[in-house]
């Protein structure tokens, strides 16, 4: 047999292997490992899409909150997980700005993952205390502009997406406000509704948008959002008053680089039958998300703009993660 029909043969029988394994895959529970505690954006789409890919892959898929360092620690488990789809990441878009906030990261999000697909967006709200006296993005700029460093507003922490946001809003506005920063989202909507700080950009999870409804402590003036959402036709955008002004939050899966494509390929498949399911999109919708289900391809694009957007705000604002 010569050397050249020798190395197709051992081709083949690769491949043969990767496609076996992808059938069989998984043949053991599987770890979701996520940067935030329950109840966050990224725990709740992992715990609904956890479900359904035990009912139809037949194995438990089990969600690991591995909270603390802005996600550094749950990414740094899964880049250093053998790559086999055992262990899988469902993060949010901060996993892309990291790289930007912290010196010395010991992984990098292209390089270290292989990305399986984004799931969904949320949607950035800008919601203030109905104690500021305000109804409209107009109203609350020209208050802002006049309180200048008085006006406090709120974020999950420094390096948050909905610090990110305002601070876009305060370039694009002119604004001067001052950020209070809370340890995650509990604590800093608490503060919201407390009136402790008197504005945030904050997604729709939980139960916050609750308390913006008729006679609640909050109203929302706008959304971060390209276009009006069909749920709320009447909410506009931020960008209708700041052309260009685009600020969501995003939730995706990603593998350690190195997991054979047919395994990357069944998961997708898999999370496709899923979302397409119309159950699925009034669930995602309950929480204030869009459903996405992006290719791989997709989804690789996603982070690079993120970088690109985001890296170069936090760079010009000297934004560090503390």
């Amino acid at each position: 047999m010569s050397t050249v029909i020798k190395y197709v043969f051992a081709a083949m029988l690769g491949l043969g292997s990767l496609f076996a394994h992808a059938q069989t895959y998984p043949n053991r529970p599987v770890r979701l490992v996520v940067p935030s505690s329950p109840g966050g954006s990224s725990d709740l789409v992992a715990r609904i899409i956890g479900a359904s890919l035990t009912e139809m892959l037949g194995q438990p898929f089990i969600v690991e909150n591995r909270v603390g360092s802005g996600g550094i620690i749950a990414s740094l488990q899964v880049a250093r997980s053998a790559p086999d789809g055992q262990t899988l990441l469902v993060t949010q878009d901060t996993f892309a700005m990291n790289p930007f906030l912290y010196k010395n990261l010991q992984w990098d999000p292209i390089r270290d993952f292989a990305p399986v697909m984004q799931v969904c967006r949320f949607p950035l709200f800008l919601f203030v205390h109905r104690s500021l006296g305000v109804e409209s993005l107009k109203e609350f700029v020209a208050l802002a502009k006049q309180k200048g460093a008085a006006l406090n507003f709120g974020s999950p922490g420094p390096a948050s997406p909905s610090r990110l946001a305002y601070e876009l809003l305060k370039d694009v506005a002119g604004l001067d406000s001052v950020p209070v920063h809370y340890k995650g989202g509990g604590p800093s909507v608490q503060a919201l509704l407390s009136g402790e700080v008197e504005v945030m950009f904050f997604t729709g999870v939980g139960s916050i948008l609750q308390h913006a409804k008729t006679g609640g402590r909050l109203a929302i003036l706008a959304t971060g959002a390209e276009t009006r959402s069909p749920l709320q036709a009447d909410l506009p955008t931020i960008a209708e008053t700041y052309p260009g002004f685009e600020a969501q939050s995003w939730t995706a899966m990603f593998a350690p680089a190195g997991t054979p494509r047919p395994v990357i390929d069944r998961l997708h498949s898999t999370l496709a039958k899923i979302l397409a399911n119309p159950s699925m999109k009034e669930r995602f919708e309950k929480q204030g998300a869009e459903i996405v289900a992006g290719t791989p391809e997709a989804l690789t694009r996603v982070v690079q703009e993120s970088q690109a957007k985001w890296g170069k705000l936090i760079r010009d604002k000297n934004i560090v993660a503390r």
